[in-house]
């Protein structure tokens, strides 16, 4: 640290190798530490009196703005989304990880972009400049490569989180089946 407060030197951040995630951890025998939540163990010997049936929430329901209606008249589908993710995060045991705010934000940027090139197909790549006339790249194409980036970068926070903390192998990316869907609304026009 300078005088001045600011950091120069040292390594860079994220420089160097990535950490092994915690299923190869486990498999090469090295040690590895699986994030565990802090839980009480009861002991059964009290009387716990009448016992009621207890119904569990196993998926948090997802805000009512990812299913919003839009100005053409359809859903966001942004709710699809996150259930897809969420049951996909559930499959490899890493739901409770991953903060529901965060898929959100992820399935939201990912419908948005979904919804951007559904306009570029629409409407085509170039649109007419506002006082010239002139051909312009079309503000949709834009507007789809940042929600396409945004996407991506919480994407990988998420795919971090279930790297670290997953303890089976897995295979497979939802985002595989979201472009999947993405060629297949093309094919149908």
């Amino acid at each position: 640290m300078a005088k001045d407060g600011t950091n120069r030197g040292g390594r860079r951040v994220r420089s160097g190798g990535k950490p092994d995630a915690l299923a190869d951890k486990i498999i090469n025998g090295k040690s590895a530490k699986v994030m565990g939540l802090p839980y009480t163990e009861l002991d059964g010997s009290d009387d716990l009196g009448e016992v009621s049936e207890l119904e569990g929430n196993d998926m948090p329901n997802p805000s009512e703005y990812l299913s919003a209606m839009q100005r053409d008249g359809k859903p966001l589908g942004a709710d699809i989304i996150f259930k897809e993710t969420w049951e996909w995060l559930k499959n490899r045991g890493c739901e409770k990880f991953v903060n529901p705010r965060l898929l959100e934000s992820y399935s939201q940027a990912f419908a948005r972009f979904i919804q951007c090139e559904q306009a570029v197909t629409d409407y085509g790549l170039l649109g007419k400049h506002p006082t010239t006339g002139g051909a312009i790249t079309s503000p949709f194409v834009t507007m789809s490569q940042s929600f396409q980036k945004q996407a991506n970068v919480l994407w990988y926070e998420i795919f971090d989180i279930v790297k670290q903390n997953c303890t089976t192998a897995f295979v497979g990316n939802p985002q595989d089946d979201m472009m999947e869907r993405l060629l297949s609304a093309r094919k149908g026009k």
